[in-house]
Formats: C-alpha cells, sequence, structure tokens
C-alpha cells in the first residue's frame, strides 16, 4: 500500500524494487486483467509472450514524442502503418471504393468519437448551432462530445426487441442543422449492429456525414466474416459512411491506449486538425486532441499487429466466436435468464424475466464465485442486463461458467432482490439534482457503503438505488459517489 506519511513523494528517493513492490502490492486489489474472469474493460488474448513483445516495444519508444513528426520519423511510419492496415480491413485503400482514406491514431475510443464530432463540426462553420443525430444505444462517449464540443444531440430511439433503430427514425431526425449521423458496429451495450447501409444511405441523401462506430466491433468483424459468419455491410465498401473509428487496445489486443480514426479522404479529415501560429512560440499542428504524446503505445499497438497477423487475428476470432456462442449456451441453461440479443458479435448480453432473480444480486454473486461482469440499468424500456464481453481469453474458462452462473442464479434467488427503504426509493424518485447537499450524499454514501477508498464488495443496492433515481439524478449521483472515492493522499 501507498505510504500515507510521504505519498507519492518521498523526501529521499526510494530502491526501485521497493517502488514496484509497492506498485504490485496495489496492484493485489484490482480485477484480474488476464485469465478470462473479466468480461469488461479489458481484452486479453491469452497469447504467451505478447505481453512481453508489447512493454518491450512500448519501453523502444516510451520517451518518443509525436508532438512533431519531422523529429521522430519511427512514430509517423509506424502510424502511418496502423492505420494503412485499419483502413485495408475495412474497406478502405488501394483498389476499393474508397482508395483515399486517411486516418489518424488516437488515445482512444472516446477520442476517437469526439474528433469525428470535431471533424463535421468545424466543416459547417456557417451553422450557429450544429447537432448530431445519434441512436441511443449509441456510446456514451457521444454525449461527452456534444457536450465538450457545444454541439446538439438528437437522440433516435432503438426497437426493444430488434435493439436497432430504424432509417427511417433516422432520417425523420435530420435537420437542416445536422452535421453528423451515427450508427454502430455493434453497439457496446447490447452487440447487435445498426443498419449501417440504410443509416448512411439516409444520411448521403441529406448530404450529411455519417460515422460508423466500430471502436468495440471493427477489428472482429472483419475476421467473422472471414469465417463465414452474415456480418452486414459497416464499412467503406457502404456508400455514404465517411468515417470509421476502430480501437486497437480492443480485439487487435494491443495495450491501452491505441485507437484510430479513419476518414474516407482527405477533405473529410482536414478539419479535424487544429493549428495555430498567431504566437511566439514554435508553430502548433495537431491532428489529435493531445500535443505531446508517447509513442510507446503506438510502437505496442504496431509490435502487436506485426507478430499476431492475419493469420493470428483469425484463429483469435475463431475462439472467441466459439466462447460465444458457449455462453450463451450457459444462459439459455439457466430458468429465468434470458439474452436479450442473440450474439452476432463479441457480446452476450442477459437479462432475467423471473422478478425474484434480481440480476444485481446475481452480478455480486458472480462476483464473489470470481467473475467479473459489467451490470447495465434499465433505460426507456429496456430491461436491465448483464454485459459479457468475450475475448480469447475467456474460451479456455466456458465449461466453468455454466456451473458457476447456475450457482450464482440459485444463491440471488435464495437471497431475494434488493429492498431499499421505501423512503430513501420515494427520495430517489422525487430528488432534483439541484436539490441535492453535501450532508445529504454524505448521508446516502454512507448507507450505501460509499466512501473514501475501495468500492464495497457487493454494489447491488447501489446499483438498485441509481436505477430508481431519473437520469439526471442518476448522473449526479454517479459523480458525486465516483468524487468520494478520488480523494488525494497527502
Amino acid at each position: 500500500m501507498i505510504d500515507e506519511t510521504t505519498g507519492a513523494l518521498p523526501v529521499e528517493g526510494m530502491p526501485a524494487a521497493r517502488v514496484l513492490d509497492e506498485i504490485r502490492a496495489l496492484r493485489a486489489a484490482d480485477r484480474p486483467t488476464h485469465g478470462g474472469r473479466l468480461f469488461a474493460y479489458v481484452y486479453d488474448p491469452g497469447v504467451a509472450g505478447l505481453d512481453e513483445l508489447a512493454q518491450a516495444a512500448y519501453a523502444e519508444s516510451a520517451h518518443v514524442n509525436g508532438l512533431d513528426p519531422t523529429a521522430f520519423p519511427s512514430l509517423l511510419a509506424m502510424e502511418n502503418a496502423l492505420v494503412g492496415a485499419a483502413a485495408r480491413l475495412l474497406g478502405g485503400g488501394p483498389g476499393t471504393s474508397a482508395p483515399d482514406v486517411v486516418g489518424s491514431v488516437t488515445s482512444g475510443g472516446t477520442e476517437s468519437l469526439i474528433l469525428a464530432v470535431k471533424a463535421a463540426r468545424d466543416a459547417r462553420p456557417d451553422l450557429a448551432e450544429p447537432r448530431i443525430v445519434v441512436p441511443v444505444s449509441g456510446h456514451a462517449a457521444f454525449a461527452k462530445a456534444a457536450h465538450y464540443l457545444r454541439v446538439a444531440l438528437d437522440p433516435v430511439p432503438v426497437d426493444p426487441v430488434t435493439l436497432r433503430p430504424a432509417a427511417a427514425d433516422v432520417a425523420a431526425a435530420i435537420r437542416p442543422e445536422t452535421v453528423l449521423v451515427v450508427a454502430s458496429a455493434p453497439s457496446y451495450a447490447h452487440g447487435v449492429i445498426d443498419p449501417v447501409a440504410e443509416i448512411a444511405a439516409v444520411a448521403a441523401a441529406a448530404g450529411v456525414r455519417c460515422h460508423v462506430d466500430a471502436c468495440f466491433g471493427g477489428w472482429t468483424l472483419p475476421w467473422l466474416r472471414r469465417l463465414g459468419a452474415p456480418v452486414p455491410p459497416f464499412d467503406f465498401a457502404v456508400p455514404g459512411v465517411t468515417s470509421i473509428s476502430v480501437d486497437l487496445h480492443k480485439y487487435a489486443y494491443a495495450p491501452k491506449g491505441v485507437s484510430v480514426l479513419l476518414h474516407r479522404d482527405p477533405g473529410l479529415r482536414a478539419p479535424q486538425f487544429f493549428a495555430y501560429a498567431d504566437w511566439p512560440g514554435y508553430t502548433m499542428v495537431n491532428p489529435v486532441i493531445a500535443s505531446t504524446r508517447s509513442g510507446g503505445p503506438i510502437a505496442a499497438a504496431y509490435a502487436t499487429l506485426r507478430h499476431l497477423g492475419e493469420d493470428g487475428y483469425l484463429r483469435l476470432a475463431a475462439v472467441t466466436r466459439d466462447a460465444v456462442a458457449g455462453l450463451a449456451d450457459a444462459v439459455r441453461a439457466v430458468d429465468g435468464l434470458r439474452l436479450l440479443a442473440e450474439p452476432e458479435s463479441t457480446v452476450v448480453c442477459f437479462t432475467a424475466d423471473d422478478p425474484g432473480l434480481d440480476l444485481f444480486v446475481l452480478v455480486d454473486e458472480l462476483t464473489a464465485r470470481g467473475w467479473h461482469t459489467q451490470p447495465q440499468l434499465a433505460y426507456a424500456g429496456l430491461p436491465a442486463s448483464v454485459h459479457l464481453t468475450v475475448t480469447a481469453a475467456v474460451a479456455p474458462r466456458v465449461a466453468e461458467f455454466g456451473p458457476a452462473l447456475a450457482e450464482a442464479a440459485a444463491a440471488a434467488r435464495a437471497a431475494g432482490p434488493v429492498v431499499l427503504p421505501p423512503e430513501l426509493l420515494a427520495l430517489a424518485g422525487s430528488l432534483t439534482p439541484e436539490a441535492l447537499t453535501s450532508d445529504l450524499i454524505g448521508g446516502l454514501a454512507a448507507g450505501l457503503g460509499l466512501g473514501a477508498g475501495p468500492a464495497p464488495d457487493r454494489m447491488a443496492a447501489v446499483n438498485t438505488l441509481l436505477q430508481a433515481a431519473p437520469v439526471r439524478l442518476r448522473e449526479r449521483l454517479l459523480v458525486e459517489f465516483v468524487g468520494l472515492l478520488q480523494r488525494p493522499t497527502w
């Protein structure tokens, strides 16, 4: 643990071995990043030696600065190679209908999406109030982009059965001020692919850019298609698709954080750049949000792609596909659980039809058994659900998951649903974000076991309260609860 008498900055420096021991001790409290038991946040291929290769490549370029590509041509060469690989995989490059694709490497999917919105907004300086059209299943990073960039967000509902937006609803949401229309391939929450071709067509008919958020699936869907999966068109082969994002730190299995934002041609990318010369320092030009960028993540991603190759990714996709099928069968085998969508990518998402089976309690019971899943709150008629991001490393664990899920479901039924005090539920349903006070937040947090230090082992009560709260209050509670966890060590 961190020595609270000195924090991160002791008076006298410490031996390297002791510092590493401290970090390892801190890491012992983390969720396991390897081993196939964590179904969110990390992407583990289970390939021996890959971590060591990526770490060595990272170290080789950790101090290289992407601020000036003329000073560090090695980084420029690797970035261009990553962009080319992503473009070729996603229907662009020589000999395709999108031969002039260009792109940039970013720090992650959120930065890629923010830049896609920025490029679309800045391409229309004539609009005082630009807008973007996004299905409600689109990633929350689009809302973040709209907030940061002062762009209005027009949400489009999804069908409660198919979990997809209708192209007609997207068309109806487009206004003269719309600068960007979004589709997901797939949506993160449920793992279903939006009707990209239809959405891109209505966007093109309106003269609006169409961004495909393939951050999650862009590096798996092409391989699954090669394996015979019925993957619908979603990439640059689709007329009207003007940009695509794909995260390499997801299913390309590169270390975090590396994403690629692609544009169909250089003219579409141009507004993404920021250049400034009206000061006495160096002339600034940035293709992404950051100025200084470490070459470490880019080199690690380059090494990962070079080492695995097409045959490696095809093999990993096949293993993952089989793991998805096995996990889906495990869900089907438990009475009271139901797949929210038939898997068509690398997500297994399920809900509970049995009122005696509280999904949030089920998640806690799985955690107690060493399986770490991601609960998703009910939203706009869609039920609460459990999300499993499936990676290749999960495959050896599939046979263990079925019995664990059945045991956890039995334990959740025996425990019964979470019951919050009626007055607390009434408060959650009636409070406005503005009405929250520090004392009220402190009391709520204490009652739920939240405070300084790590979150409690069981989160069912917290999730139940959040689900009972209206969306705006839910957001404020999340901010306040996480704020309680993030306090400086003096």
